[in-house]
């Protein structure tokens, strides 16, 4: 089991048993519960960014680090997993190879879903799912009171479906599937570059900032898919919560920090991921 403590990592690892589990529970997530065939169909992947002669493929690059990545992922992998960094190496490649897979395979059908939907409308219900997360991301009481995204996205399918187009006309688009599957592989090396950095991490990052901050780039996304700014401003936002989630003084912090006996580390690793510690004081979740 977990050694967080935490009641919604504790809840969803009772349902999917085990750590290894929760991963990719936590980076499947997405391809099942509809917010990625959303995010495609909303033309998040879409947005790229110009530098100098280059073409930056934005878009790819949000979608792969802030939904198949993400403060989740970082959490399960430096809080939840008790294992060595090979064995969780293999673990995030085992759970890779399947997401890349899925998100390629949905992109290729998303062209012919949308070709009975009307797109404008679709795109607001896509933006309102990653605000629902976001929100969720940032506090859980607010997301008890939200509907789930598979519900959004439900609705947001009603609403645009157009009455006038009952043939769906088959349609393949090589560049979305490869935009999906880069975002895929985007996600899979972002939690590769996580555990080969998990000795640091460990001492240097403040998961709960971390998580806020992710939950404001999260919102970014959602107001880029809105056209209110532009759409790749959730990368630097992203970057930017990284960046002030570092924090060195934990490291001289745990390095003065004494040994406690096996029976005591619940209590004690609970504090520096931002979960509930001994002073009983509640924490928002990272899930």
């Amino acid at each position: 089991m977990s050694i967080s403590g935490h009641p919604v990592a504790l809840r969803l690892e009772e349902r999917v048993g085990g750590a290894t589990r929760l991963l990719a529970t936590v980076m499947l997530l997405p391809l099942v519960d509809g917010v990625f065939p959303a995010l495609v169909l909303g033309g998040a992947l879409e947005a790229t960014t110009t530098v100098g002669p280059l073409a930056v493929p934005t878009g790819v690059l949000q979608v792969g680090l802030l939904v198949f990545g993400g403060s989740a992922t970082v959490a399960v992998l430096l809080a939840e997993m008790q294992a060595d960094r090979a064995t969780k190496a293999r673990t995030v490649l085992a759970v890779g190879v399947p997401l890349v897979a899925i998100a390629a395979i949905e992109a290729a059908l998303a062209p012919t879903i949308a070709s009975v939907l009307d797109a404008a409308t679709f795109e607001r219900f896509a933006a309102f799912v990653v605000l629902a997360i976001a929100a969720k991301t940032a506090s859980s009481r607010v997301g008890d009171y939200l509907p789930s995204p598979g519900i959004v996205v439900a609705l947001g399918l009603l609403a645009s479906v157009r009455p006038s187009s009952f043939a769906l006309a088959v349609q393949f688009d090589p560049r979305v599937v490869a935009a999906a599957a880069g975002a895929g592989l985007v996600g899979v090396g972002f939690a590769l570059a996580v555990v080969a950095l998990e000795p640091h991490l460990r001492h240097l990052l403040d998961i709960d900032r971390f998580r806020f901050g992710s939950a404001v780039a999260l919102g970014t996304l959602a107001l880029s898919l809105f056209g209110i700014v532009p759409g790749g401003a959730a990368l630097p936002v992203f970057a930017l919560a990284g960046l002030l989630a570092i924090d060195p003084g934990r490291a001289d912090s745990d390095a003065s920090t004494p040994a406690v006996p096996e029976t005591d580390r619940t209590d004690v690793a609970d504090a520096p991921y931002g979960y509930p510690g001994t002073d009983g004081e509640e924490r928002a979740p990272w899930l």
